[in-house]
């Protein structure tokens, strides 16, 4: 009989199901974690119930259930310092964890953000009137352009369009981001076949500037909008669901310059099941170039980047660039925007 390790993950699985190995008997990654953890689990607990006596089976109940919540409160290496009930609540319920994070309200002064100056000239194009949508319902031709020049700059923009111009809001992906971004936030709407600001986007705006809205901006993006909507990306959900995490290691690490492999890798270490989503993407490199790559683009470049919280330097098309040659560093906007207590 063959050994398993001789077994290739396309090769049909040996016990007879027809389907193919990867997709049957081969451990994961994280199944063979967990059963490292649940062997290290009985260890351990072994180890401390010792020569104890219980006289029921409702006091060996309690005494591993308090051995098990204990553990789950004790940092893990792989996690960063984290401890498994932290890294729970930040996967699962990150706006809700104050005793992890804890993402501002209220900013002390404007964001410095591509999203909060792209969301600052729509809403200076929206204006008073509004603006009449294409018949497709999106942002008008000329009015995508101006805002692409405002925002790039006319050295930027000749050198964003050299391949083609902008001849729709989907030219520029990363406007028609921010428009579906604002519009998924409730700040801006259609009314009456035009695109208004809503009341409570005008008010914001009135009083404290992108000071209070930013933060709404930001949860939004995170939380709501598929980060790996347009441009031919695999969807990878969970690497949406650990935002938090990528901005924790941003914390943790991003005073200085980092290669985007770094974060990659950190991520990938503490989550090694994200393999299993990329199995059935086109592999046109090995998979650990193929996840570098995934991470770098959504992580790094369309949320970290885009919201903020990071500069991302050496930026290409996208999956064509090596992440080896990406740097990135946290800026000054996530300290002051999303506040962790550990670390």
């Amino acid at each position: 009989m063959m050994s398993a390790d001789k077994i290739g993950r396309n090769d049909p699985c040996p016990c007879g199901s027809g389907l193919k190995y990867k997709k049957c008997c081969l451990p994961s990654p994280e199944a063979q974690r967990a059963g490292d953890r649940i062997s290290e689990f009985k260890e351990d607990l072994q180890q401390a119930a010792g020569d104890m006596e219980f006289a029921s089976m409702e006091e060996v109940q309690a005494f591993v259930r308090a051995f098990q919540e204990e553990r789950n409160r004790r940092p893990l290496d792989d996690f960063r310092g984290l401890s498994p009930h932290q890294m729970h609540r930040l996967l699962h319920f990150p706006l809700e964890s104050p005793d992890v994070l804890q993402v501002s309200t209220m900013l002390d002064s404007e964001p410095d953000a591509p999203l909060a100056q792209l969301f600052g000239l729509l809403a200076e194009a929206i204006g008073e009137k509004g603006v009449k949508p294409t018949a497709t319902g999106n942002f008008p031709r000329n009015a995508s352009r101006e805002i692409m020049q405002s925002f790039l700059g006319e050295e930027g923009y000749a050198d964003y369009t050299r391949y083609g111009g902008i001849n729709s809001e989907h030219d520029a992906p990363e406007l028609h981001f921010t428009r579906v971004v604002a519009e998924l936030a409730g700040f801006v709407r259609k009314y009456r076949g035009r695109f208004i600001l809503s009341r409570p986007a005008r008010a914001m705006l009135a009083s404290t500037g992108q000071r209070e809205l930013y933060p709404q901006l930001f949860r939004t993006h995170a939380t709501k909008f598929n980060w790996a909507y347009q441009g031919g990306l695999v969807d990878v959900p969970f690497l949406q669901q650990g935002w938090a995490f990528t901005a924790y290691l941003l914390h943790l690490e991003g005073h200085r310059q980092q290669p985007a492999t770094f974060y990659a890798d950190a991520f990938r270490q503490a989550f090694p099941a994200v393999d299993i989503d990329l199995e059935e993407a086109p592999l046109y490199r090995s998979l650990e170039d193929t996840w570098r790559s995934f991470y770098t683009v959504q992580c790094l470049e369309r949320f970290a980047d885009f919201t903020g919280i990071a500069k991302v330097r050496g930026q290409g098309d996208r999956l064509l660039t090596p992440p080896q040659a990406i740097t990135v560093q946290a800026t000054p906007l996530l300290g002051r925007l999303i506040h962790f207590a550990h670390g």
